[in-house]
């Protein structure tokens, strides 16, 4: 069966700070770098045919070392970037709960109805991440894909692939080079790995 695989960046600089990033463009920290590794290392037994990514540097040098390991070229595309977070990108969670009280909670609790001037809704997200995930399985019917993304734009492409309510979304956690695997039958598309992290547990 035909599988997709949704791998969330390794840590970044801001990761690492605390900060919102959104799609300020940021590298990985020495640790994301490990992280990335340790996933790759994972993902060589997997049959996987094509690498996309992220266009943001956090994303492109995740991928770049996940495609090295497997001998296989990288393509960055921006619809696969963050959400694009506008004035709180660059803050700490602390301040921004003190200037957006209100949609930080919102953010929190119903990220769905989430909506602040110069900033991405969740339903921008996803159209734009599912206009490369639709397109994608067009081009390659066959093939074993690998995407290499964001936390916010990875939840709205399972939601979305899944064809679960975007209002599912806060029901979903995933942390740093976590690997997701969503196999498609000839029937359904299926869940099979969700945020699973074992391979940063292994020396």
């Amino acid at each position: 069966m035909k599988k997709i695989f949704l791998v969330r960046h390794g840590e970044s600089e801001w990761n690492k700070l605390k900060m919102i990033q959104g799609q300020s463009d940021l590298p990985l920290t020495d640790l994301g770098r490990s992280q990335a590794g340790k996933i790759a290392k994972r993902l060589k037994s997997e049959k996987i045919d094509i690498i996309y990514s992220s266009d943001l540097k956090r994303a492109v040098e995740t991928a770049q070392i996940i495609g090295k390991e497997l001998n296989l070229n990288v393509s960055p595309d921006k619809r696969l970037r963050e959400i694009d977070f506008g004035p709180w990108e660059g803050k700490k969670n602390k301040d921004i709960l003190l200037k957006y009280p209100k949609e930080y909670t919102t953010w929190l609790q119903k990220s769905y109805k989430f909506k602040i001037d110069g900033a991405e809704t969740l339903m921008e997200v996803q159209n734009r991440t599912m206009s490369f995930v639709n397109e994608t399985l067009d081009k390659n019917p066959d093939k074993n894909i690998l995407i290499v993304s964001h936390n916010v734009a990875i939840k709205s492409m399972i939601l979305g692939i899944l064809n679960i309510d975007i209002v599912s979304y806060n029901n979903i956690s995933l942390d740093n080079v976590s690997l997701t695997i969503i196999e498609f039958g000839d029937y359904n598309k299926i869940l099979k790995l969700l945020n699973d992290t074992c391979h940063l547990r292994e020396d």
